[in-house]
């Protein structure tokens, strides 16, 4: 209404409202006979320029559309077939064409003594109709070719496309309903990277989101699909990314049923690549995205499509390391951890564990590549990773194993005297330590405080007097985890002095 409605009865309202009371005016002196008493003899040329009209308008419509699509077209592909395939579009174009044919065929049917009253009035409302529907259309076509709202129609169009072939009962129909999915996921892509390019973040934000949802959407059907679907297709075969792989991979996406999956997280880590260095933000929203998918296919029972997801997530962390990118490296873990309690509370322990021991495995591989503050971003998630499983599991094996982990981050660093790259670690050890004497765990902070037993006293004393002094969980700066990693609350904060009488006596191992 507010797009079409409006503007057709405004515009249409205040020409027909100044037509009337000029009219009104002239046929009240006159004595004119009525509007639709038509004369033959002198409405032929009126009809004639009725077709013309309606023609010129049409020129004008195509002319200014096309210079719209093909100006969107140079930086974003597809919009041309997809400004084709919209029902508004060519239902405005037919509805000028139709007006335009059937307007010369009125103005031949004229007869001496006779003229096609009804025809000539239905010709009159259809002109008028173009006329008014003009602007309102061109509203339409500004609207429809904003970036934000094709990304939004690609992600409608290729859901709607997934839903109708996946659940299809012929085989034909599946094959060919894939390659619209491929399709959409290359456009989003292609969008995403041009937008990068030209430092447009809100559209490579929206067509990464768009990615996203496409996956969570299709996950919500996959469940009905038909088997053929899963199997992957001779129309898609041939892309880049399933022929460059190997083909017991490609024989494993089909048996975990997760091709579709696949290539989107795939054209994630494509775009993570290109963002690296251009806009470095579009990583923390592929890695917020990830998790989500990770986590609506968890909920789904999709085990092959979660395990999917971290094996991206690892694929990340290796990617920000490689490129010595710490500020990426800091905000993927932020959504690791994330991603590994939602395993913790949806009681899938064996998945959390696996998350830990690859963010142990990724601190100690920063550390070697003197990334030491990604490593110390490991130790305190993996700390609060501790603390979630304690308050909720507490005495589970994932506890003690969670724990015993983060124990170990530090052991290559102690065996190679890394001495300066231990008290970030250590602080975070505190802190567990501090919390479990919170709770009562008193065996679980003596065992954090035996595994201190040979460390140097100096550092120690160092670590504690830095702990006790923060007592603003806000840092000093703005962060995107919105809390400072040695920040304590009040209760756990007053247990350091009790921690530290934990220690064995100096000397002592």
């Amino acid at each position: 209404m507010r797009l079409w409605g409006v503007p057709i009865v405004i515009l249409g309202g205040i020409a027909l409202l100044g037509f009337a009371l000029f009219y009104l005016l002239d046929h009240r002196g006159s004595g004119a006979p009525g509007l639709t008493q038509f004369e033959p003899s002198l409405i032929s040329d009126a009809l004639s320029g009725l077709a013309g009209m309606t023609a010129a308008v049409l020129g004008i419509v195509i002319t200014v559309v096309s210079l719209l699509v093909q100006l969107t077209s140079e930086r974003y592909t597809g919009v041309a077939q997809m400004f084709l395939r919209d029902r508004t579009n060519v239902l405005v174009m037919a509805y000028y064409v139709v007006t335009c044919v059937v307007g010369v065929f009125t103005s031949l049917s004229l007869r001496a003594g006779f003229a096609p009253r009804v025809t000539v009035i239905v010709v009159m409302i259809a002109t008028v109709a173009g006329l008014v529907i003009m602007l309102p259309y061109f509203a339409y076509v500004f609207r429809f070719l904003e970036p934000t709202n094709l990304v939004t129609r690609i992600q409608r169009e290729a859901v709607g496309d997934v839903m109708a072939a996946a659940t299809e009962q012929d085989a034909g129909a599946i094959v060919e309903g894939q390659a619209p999915a491929i399709n959409a996921l290359e456009e989003l892509t292609d969008i995403t990277s041009n937008s990068i390019s030209g430092k447009d973040k809100i559209i490579a934000s929206r067509a990464v989101d768009a990615i996203k949802d496409l996956v969570v959407g299709y996950l919500q059907v996959k469940s009905r699909a038909q088997p053929a679907w899963f199997e992957i297709g001779e129309r898609i075969k041939d892309n880049p990314d399933f022929v460059a792989m190997d083909p017991e991979s490609l024989r494993e996406l089909e048996t975990d049923r997760t091709w579709l999956e696949w290539k989107a997280l795939r054209q994630y880590l494509a775009i993570s690549a290109e963002a690296q260095n251009e806009m470095p933000d579009i990583n923390y929203l592929i890695a917020i995205d990830t998790r989500y998918v990770g986590e609506a296919a968890h909920a789904r029972g999709d085990r092959a499509v979660v395990d999917l997801a971290f094996r991206f997530m690892n694929s990340y962390m290796r990617a920000a390391l490689n490129a010595r990118a710490v500020r990426t490296a800091y905000n993927v873990l932020n959504q690791y951890r994330l991603l590994v309690e939602s395993m913790v509370k949806a009681n899938a322990d064996d998945i959390a564990l696996a998350g830990v021991k690859h963010m142990i495995y990724y601190g100690r591989t920063s550390y070697d590549m003197q990334l030491g503050f990604v490593t110390e971003t490991v130790a305190y998630d993996v700390s609060a990773l501790c603390e979630l499983v304690h308050g909720r599991k507490a005495g589970s094996g994932l506890d003690d194993q969670m724990l015993g982990m983060l124990l170990d981050l530090d052991q290559p660093l102690r065996l190679k005297r890394q001495e300066t790259g231990l008290q970030g670690i250590r602080k975070a050890q505190v802190k567990l330590a501090c919390y479990y004497l919170v709770t009562g765990d008193r065996g679980r902070a003596q065992k954090i405080a035996d595994d201190m037993a040979g460390e140097d006293r100096a550092r120690l004393q160092l670590i504690r007097e830095q702990l006790g002094k923060v007592e603003s969980k806000e840092f000093w700066e703005i962060i995107d985890r919105g809390r400072n990693f040695e920040y304590m609350p009040p209760k756990q904060r007053a247990q350091l002095d009790a921690f530290f009488e934990l220690l064995p006596a100096e000397g002592t191992t």
